[in-house]
């Protein structure tokens, strides 16, 4: 009898249905299951379980634009075990991302399971910590059809014109082609750039910087202009003119000396673009790698006995909001290790306020407490570098000014005025954490009436600039500044223009490619909408409206496609095909001895034989840079680009010869070891180094 008791209690347990929860990634399941314990059940869909389908537009455009979404080809297995965890569970909740998308994930997966959308069954929490998980399911929501509708209208508008433009450039140009809305506008504003390069012309300016002396004391200024009005120098007769009024025999009298305190304020914590600026510039990351190591750190990371940790909230957002228990838990840290003087705000006394973090935060650690050195050991290098960086911008965002002591020193002779400025860190503020320090360029006591003696002149010539090409990180500012596209979009963006050989990336900025000239051509003159930043930046507001209530999603795509329709209708009436043609290569095929032709690719220019496709024999082109192999000193060195488009120097001898490097060989060897030296870029210029770090030369500017 005890033995059938036990029996069928064990048998009890074993089928105690648990509460399910679907989230996008195994990581977050990991993390979140730990906080929810034996309960809960937490698995994970991958992301999109349904999708338009990819082998045609998918829209019924005739029935208010209703899409056709079909199951996502290879998830049959995820979608299987999901219908079979939801067949056992208890409770179904939807724990996506706190965005668009994650309501149109778990509208969809809703649909796929059966659910009822008025349910609430959807969970969204902006950090993945105990607390935030636990509170979020306290509160489950109904899912917000606002959200999906705006998500949906986006994926509408987006198929609308990719699968309206790229046929007819496949067409009437060649296959492989595609346009997109924010894409279209990017790759205009690459080439809108080198159009302003082509055709600047640099004009010349002098300078004049000088140095003066006060009793012991040197200083340097610089000239400013002539009778208290300031002035340019055109040419070297300008530079003549001025030097011609100086009497070298005189002393310089200071007009005026202005001593201020100048405070510097701290910038406002990240959201998704400007993390993604930072990075670039001060990390050199590229955007994906930015939001891999971003979407790591705030699904989980294994802290030793901590266990799995969210480290940092929300990455796609576009709000600098911080939460009350942020600020708090951020005022008692700086007053614990830095000081009441480094802290913006006291401490809050009493019961902080509920709510007090949601799904528009500004990208900060989870806990200010989890300090960068706490964690390194269980960080891999970029983890911990774009941790760094966030944990420091937060903090540095909730602390006081730095305040700068600057002094202007107006100097003059025979009507010739001269200028000095000086500044001197008065007190730290933020820059104790974040932020470059401006180097302190501290002036001698100096009075109004005081004469100075001018012991040196050097006027330099200089010459305007032309506009820089686009970086990532100033493409991203522009299509932010300009209102197109939003945070989750700018990484895919700058993806697709690059693998379709739009453009290229060569020195970190982004150069325009033939093709991506010739698509941003045909789209300027036959769809002028798509690529007028004006009309996106309002199509934006539009969707923004769709997720406030106050406009509706099938409405918006109308008054879109309406006229759009009228432009593809035109198009494919008047365009004509557009043939790159083939350039003579200037030397024969290997195989039948037709001449050789350079062809256009997917992934740029390659010989090719002209009797394709009767002969198939192509090859990539090679560029040799004069020096040859270190290695067997026979083929001669070349450049060469990875999988991932980065360039690496190989032997042309190759698979006889296996040199290769990722610096530039110069053709000399190290005098002190004999391995050959390479160019290395740093900051400022090229440098020739041996590999080995026994031996360097001078930068080279």
């Amino acid at each position: 009898m005890t033995t059938k008791t036990k029996t069928s209690t064990s048998k009890r347990k074993r089928t105690v249905k648990k509460k399910l929860v679907i989230v996008e990634s195994p990581a977050k399941a990991k993390t979140i299951e730990k906080y929810l314990g034996r309960t809960y059940r937490v698995i994970a869909s991958k992301g999109h379980i349904r999708d338009l389908p990819k082998s045609k537009m998918g829209v019924d455009i005739e029935n208010h634009f209703e899409p056709h979404y079909i199951s996502i080809r290879g998830k049959g297995d995820t979608i299987k075990m999901l219908r079979s965890e939801a067949k056992k569970a208890k409770a179904i909740y939807l724990a996506s991302d706190p965005d668009r998308e994650g309501e149109s994930i778990a509208w969809h997966l809703s649909h796929l399971l059966g659910l009822d959308i008025n349910d609430n069954n959807r969970v969204a929490f902006h950090e993945i910590t105990k607390d935030a998980v636990k509170d979020a399911f306290k509160n489950p929501r109904s899912i917000d059809m606002n959200l999906v509708d705006a998500q949906q209208a986006r994926r509408v508008l987006d198929r609308l014109v990719g699968y309206s433009i790229s046929p007819l450039l496949w067409k009437k140009v060649k296959k492989g082609l595609s346009a997109g809305r924010v894409q279209s506008i990017a790759l205009w504003l690459i080439i809108d750039r080198e159009r302003a390069i082509r055709k600047f012309v640099p004009e010349e300016y002098w300078t004049i910087d000088s140095e003066f002396k006060k009793g012991r004391a040197k200083f340097e200024a610089s000239f400013y202009g002539l009778d208290g009005k300031k002035a340019e120098l055109h040419n070297n007769d300008d530079v003549q003119s001025v030097l011609g009024k100086l009497d070298k025999n005189a002393d310089f009298t200071i007009q005026s000396v202005k001593r201020r305190e100048r405070k510097r304020q701290p910038q406002q914590p990240f959201t998704t673009s400007t993390m993604q600026q930072v990075a670039n510039r001060q990390l050199k990351f590229r955007t994906g790698k930015t939001m891999m190591a971003a979407q790591q750190l705030y699904e989980g990371i294994h802290l030793g006995k901590e266990g799995n940790q969210g480290l940092i909230t929300y990455m796609r957002t576009d709000s600098t909001r911080i939460s009350a228990i942020a600020k708090h838990e951020a005022a008692t840290f700086l007053h614990e290790n830095y000081g009441a003087e480094y802290a913006a705000n006291k401490p809050l006394k009493g019961k902080l306020p509920e709510g007090a973090q949601d799904a528009h935060e500004a990208i900060r650690p989870t806990s200010v407490m989890r300090t960068p050195d706490s964690v390194k050991e269980y960080l891999n290098k970029d983890q911990f570098r774009l941790y760094q960086l966030i944990w420091s911008r937060f903090l540095a965002s909730q602390m006081t000014p730095a305040v700068m002591d600057t002094m202007t020193v107006d100097l003059e002779q025979n009507g010739v005025n001269f200028r000095a400025n000086g500044s001197k860190l008065k007190f730290p503020g933020f820059l104790k954490v974040y932020g470059t320090r401006e180097k302190d360029n501290d002036l001698p006591d100096l009075a109004e009436g005081d004469a100075t003696k001018l012991v040196k002149n050097n006027p330099d010539q200089h010459f305007t600039q032309p506009p820089a090409r686009y970086s990532e990180a100033n493409l991203i500012k522009a299509l932010e500044e300009n209102g197109v596209g939003r945070p989750s979009t700018y990484a895919p963006t700058l993806g697709t223009i690059q693998k379709r050989y739009y453009v290229k990336f060569v020195g970190r900025r982004f150069e325009p490619t033939e093709l991506g000239e010739i698509v941003n051509d045909i789209i300027e003159e036959y769809f002028p909408d798509v690529i007028n930043i004006d009309f996106t930046a309002d199509l934006e507001s539009k969707l923004d409206e769709i997720e406030e209530d106050k406009q509706n999603w099938v409405n918006v795509v109308d008054q879109f496609y309406e006229p759009f329709s009228k432009e593809v209708s035109h198009a494919e009436k008047t365009m004509e095909s557009i043939q790159i043609k083939d350039e003579p290569a200037g030397f024969n095929c290997d195989i039948c001895g037709a001449p050789m032709v350079i062809k256009m690719g997917r992934y740029g220019k390659f010989y090719a034989c002209s009797r394709f496709p009767d002969c198939r024999n192509t090859q990539a082109i090679v560029k040799e840079i004069g020096v040859s192999c270190p290695k067997c000193k026979q083929g001669q060195v070349i450049e060469r680009k990875s999988k991932k488009n980065r360039i690496f120097y190989g032997c042309s001898r190759y698979p006889e010869c296996d040199f290769v490097s990722w610096d530039k060989p110069v053709g000399r060897d190290c005098p002190r070891d004999g391995h050959f030296l390479v160019e290395k870029k740093i900051k400022g210029g090229v440098q020739v180094v041996c590999p080995n770090g026994d031996y360097e030369e001078p930068v080279q500017k």
